[in-house]
Protein backbone atom coordinates (compact mmCIF):
# COMPACT_ATOMS: atom_id res chain seq x y z
CA UNK A 1 0.00 0.00 0.00
CA UNK A 2 1.03 3.23 -0.40
CA UNK A 3 2.32 5.68 2.44
CA UNK A 4 -0.15 8.02 1.79
CA UNK A 5 -3.25 5.97 2.24
CA UNK A 6 -2.19 5.51 5.84
CA UNK A 7 -1.25 9.76 6.25
CA UNK A 8 -5.38 9.72 4.60
CA UNK A 9 -6.30 7.47 7.30
CA UNK A 10 -4.76 9.86 10.19
CA UNK A 11 -5.24 13.30 8.73
CA UNK A 12 -8.51 13.43 6.91
CA UNK A 13 -9.65 16.11 4.29
CA UNK A 14 -8.64 18.67 2.07
CA UNK A 15 -7.77 21.05 4.32
CA UNK A 16 -5.29 18.55 5.58
CA UNK A 17 -3.63 17.93 2.06
CA UNK A 18 -0.62 19.71 2.63
CA UNK A 19 0.44 18.75 6.12
CA UNK A 20 -0.53 15.47 4.46
CA UNK A 21 2.33 16.38 1.97
CA UNK A 22 5.25 17.20 4.10
CA UNK A 23 4.73 14.15 6.19
CA UNK A 24 5.19 11.71 3.40
CA UNK A 25 7.98 13.68 1.72
CA UNK A 26 9.76 13.89 5.32
CA UNK A 27 9.52 10.45 5.75
CA UNK A 28 10.93 9.37 2.67
CA UNK A 29 13.69 12.27 4.05
CA UNK A 30 14.49 10.28 7.70
CA UNK A 31 14.64 6.94 5.85
CA UNK A 32 16.98 8.15 3.03
CA UNK A 33 19.36 10.20 5.44
CA UNK A 34 18.41 9.59 8.61
CA UNK A 35 16.21 11.08 11.63
CA UNK A 36 19.17 12.94 12.96
CA UNK A 37 20.80 13.91 9.47
CA UNK A 38 18.01 15.54 8.19
CA UNK A 39 17.23 18.87 8.03
CA UNK A 40 13.62 21.34 7.97
CA UNK A 41 15.13 22.55 4.82
CA UNK A 42 15.68 19.28 3.28
CA UNK A 43 12.33 18.84 3.75
CA UNK A 44 11.06 21.77 2.62
CA UNK A 45 12.92 21.38 -0.63
CA UNK A 46 11.36 17.58 -0.80
CA UNK A 47 7.73 18.76 -0.31
CA UNK A 48 7.71 22.00 -1.85
CA UNK A 49 6.69 23.81 0.65
CA UNK A 50 7.58 26.96 2.57
CA UNK A 51 9.81 27.07 5.40
CA UNK A 52 6.37 29.25 7.48
CA UNK A 53 4.01 26.31 6.29
CA UNK A 54 5.88 23.39 8.02
CA UNK A 55 6.24 25.41 11.25
CA UNK A 56 2.59 26.43 11.24
CA UNK A 57 1.99 22.73 10.99
CA UNK A 58 4.64 20.97 13.11
CA UNK A 59 6.92 23.76 15.17
CA UNK A 60 10.27 21.89 14.12
CA UNK A 61 11.69 18.91 13.43
CA UNK A 62 10.83 16.81 16.38
CA UNK A 63 7.18 17.96 15.94
CA UNK A 64 7.46 15.99 12.15
CA UNK A 65 9.16 13.13 13.51
CA UNK A 66 6.52 12.64 16.44
CA UNK A 67 3.55 13.24 13.94
CA UNK A 68 4.81 10.72 11.80
CA UNK A 69 5.60 8.36 14.42
CA UNK A 70 2.61 8.65 16.27
CA UNK A 71 0.39 8.36 13.01
CA UNK A 72 2.12 5.19 12.25
CA UNK A 73 1.29 3.99 15.96
CA UNK A 74 -2.21 4.61 15.85
CA UNK A 75 -2.74 3.57 12.55
CA UNK A 76 -1.21 -0.04 13.56
CA UNK A 77 -3.35 0.14 16.93
CA UNK A 78 -6.07 0.29 14.97
CA UNK A 79 -5.28 -2.07 12.59
CA UNK A 80 -4.99 -4.34 15.74
CA UNK A 81 -8.33 -3.40 17.59
CA UNK A 82 -10.26 -4.43 14.25
CA UNK A 83 -8.72 -7.96 14.55
CA UNK A 84 -9.30 -8.69 17.90
CA UNK A 85 -13.47 -7.30 17.20
CA UNK A 86 -13.36 -10.72 15.68
CA UNK A 87 -11.51 -13.05 17.90
CA UNK A 88 -13.99 -15.23 19.65
CA UNK A 89 -11.33 -16.44 22.59
CA UNK A 90 -7.95 -15.82 24.26
CA UNK A 91 -6.07 -17.98 21.25
CA UNK A 92 -7.42 -16.42 18.21
CA UNK A 93 -6.87 -13.19 20.30
CA UNK A 94 -3.12 -13.66 20.28
CA UNK A 95 -2.95 -15.20 17.28
CA UNK A 96 -4.93 -11.62 15.71
CA UNK A 97 -2.62 -9.88 17.27
CA UNK A 98 0.44 -11.27 15.63
CA UNK A 99 -0.98 -11.42 12.16
CA UNK A 100 -2.27 -8.01 12.33
CA UNK A 101 1.23 -6.67 13.26
CA UNK A 102 2.83 -8.76 10.02
CA UNK A 103 0.28 -7.73 7.59
CA UNK A 104 0.68 -3.92 8.68
CA UNK A 105 4.38 -4.45 8.53
CA UNK A 106 3.92 -5.70 5.00
CA UNK A 107 1.34 -3.10 3.79
CA UNK A 108 3.56 -0.21 4.59
CA UNK A 109 7.03 -1.44 5.18
CA UNK A 110 8.46 2.22 5.00
CA UNK A 111 6.68 3.57 7.89
CA UNK A 112 7.18 0.14 9.99
CA UNK A 113 10.83 0.84 9.40
CA UNK A 114 10.60 4.56 10.63
CA UNK A 115 9.12 3.11 13.55
CA UNK A 116 11.92 0.96 14.36
CA UNK A 117 14.71 4.13 13.30
CA UNK A 118 13.35 7.32 15.11
CA UNK A 119 12.46 5.34 18.57
CA UNK A 120 15.61 6.59 20.22
CA UNK A 121 15.41 10.24 19.10
CA UNK A 122 11.88 10.57 19.93
CA UNK A 123 12.88 8.99 23.49
CA UNK A 124 15.15 11.91 24.10
CA UNK A 125 12.83 14.69 22.55
CA UNK A 126 10.11 16.46 24.82
CA UNK A 127 7.09 14.41 23.42
CA UNK A 128 8.61 11.43 24.96
CA UNK A 129 6.20 11.61 28.07
CA UNK A 130 3.00 11.75 25.34
CA UNK A 131 4.68 8.37 23.46
CA UNK A 132 4.69 6.61 27.13
CA UNK A 133 1.13 7.92 27.60
CA UNK A 134 -0.17 6.85 24.16
CA UNK A 135 1.42 3.64 25.07
CA UNK A 136 0.20 2.75 28.05
CA UNK A 137 -3.42 3.83 26.45
CA UNK A 138 -2.86 1.33 23.94
CA UNK A 139 -1.49 -1.58 26.59
CA UNK A 140 -4.97 -1.17 28.61
CA UNK A 141 -6.83 -1.35 25.76
CA UNK A 142 -5.41 -4.93 25.66
CA UNK A 143 -5.22 -5.90 28.97
CA UNK A 144 -8.61 -4.81 29.55
CA UNK A 145 -9.61 -7.45 26.12
CA UNK A 146 -7.65 -10.31 27.14
CA UNK A 147 -9.27 -10.11 31.18
CA UNK A 148 -12.55 -10.20 29.16
CA UNK A 149 -11.59 -14.00 28.14
CA UNK A 150 -12.60 -16.92 30.03
CA UNK A 151 -8.87 -17.98 29.44
CA UNK A 152 -7.42 -15.15 31.27
CA UNK A 153 -6.04 -17.48 33.86
CA UNK A 154 -3.13 -17.81 31.10
CA UNK A 155 -2.18 -14.87 32.08
CA UNK A 156 -1.73 -14.44 35.19
CA UNK A 157 1.75 -15.75 36.07
CA UNK A 158 3.42 -13.75 33.40
CA UNK A 159 4.94 -10.71 34.60
CA UNK A 160 2.59 -7.17 32.89
CA UNK A 161 6.34 -6.41 31.38
CA UNK A 162 7.08 -9.52 29.99
CA UNK A 163 3.27 -10.16 28.40
CA UNK A 164 3.66 -8.23 25.14
CA UNK A 165 6.97 -9.12 24.24
CA UNK A 166 6.23 -13.20 24.64
CA UNK A 167 3.55 -12.02 22.30
CA UNK A 168 4.72 -9.85 20.02
CA UNK A 169 8.63 -10.35 20.60
CA UNK A 170 9.40 -12.92 17.71
CA UNK A 171 7.41 -11.46 15.06
CA UNK A 172 8.91 -7.86 15.49
CA UNK A 173 12.05 -8.98 15.13
CA UNK A 174 11.50 -10.93 12.32
CA UNK A 175 9.65 -8.12 11.01
CA UNK A 176 12.85 -5.68 11.97
CA UNK A 177 15.24 -7.94 9.89
CA UNK A 178 13.44 -7.57 7.01
CA UNK A 179 12.15 -3.92 6.54
CA UNK A 180 16.28 -3.54 7.14
CA UNK A 181 17.42 -5.90 4.60
CA UNK A 182 18.94 -8.67 6.83
CA UNK A 183 16.35 -11.38 5.61
CA UNK A 184 14.74 -11.55 2.26
CA UNK A 185 11.59 -13.61 2.87
CA UNK A 186 8.36 -12.07 3.52
CA UNK A 187 7.10 -12.02 6.99
CA UNK A 188 3.66 -13.27 5.28
CA UNK A 189 5.28 -16.35 4.74
CA UNK A 190 5.79 -17.00 8.68
CA UNK A 191 2.52 -15.49 9.87
CA UNK A 192 1.06 -18.77 10.84
CA UNK A 193 4.24 -19.92 12.29
CA UNK A 194 4.85 -16.47 14.11
CA UNK A 195 1.89 -16.47 15.42
CA UNK A 196 1.56 -20.35 16.74
CA UNK A 197 4.88 -19.37 18.42
CA UNK A 198 3.22 -16.35 20.47
CA UNK A 199 0.37 -18.57 21.66
CA UNK A 200 2.99 -21.09 22.73
CA UNK A 201 4.85 -18.79 24.76
CA UNK A 202 1.81 -18.16 26.57
CA UNK A 203 -0.08 -21.53 26.71
CA UNK A 204 4.12 -23.08 28.01
CA UNK A 205 4.84 -20.46 30.24
CA UNK A 206 4.08 -21.86 33.60
CA UNK A 207 5.80 -25.12 32.38
CA UNK A 208 9.29 -22.89 31.41
CA UNK A 209 9.36 -21.47 34.23
CA UNK A 210 9.37 -24.80 36.48
CA UNK A 211 11.75 -26.02 34.04
CA UNK A 212 13.95 -23.29 34.63
CA UNK A 213 13.97 -23.15 38.40
CA UNK A 214 14.47 -26.96 38.57
CA UNK A 215 18.43 -25.78 36.81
Amino acid sequence: MENIELLERIYVGKRAELKRQILKQALLCFLENGVETTSIEMIRERADASVGAIYHHFKNKEGIVAALFFAALDDQAQRREDALKQAENMQQGIISIVESYIDWVVDYPDFARFLYAARFALKQSSLYPDLQQRNHLRNQYLLQWFQQQKEFHLLTDIPRELLLSLVIGVAENYCRAWVSNKVKTSPQNYKKILAKTAWNNIVNFSESCVEVSQN
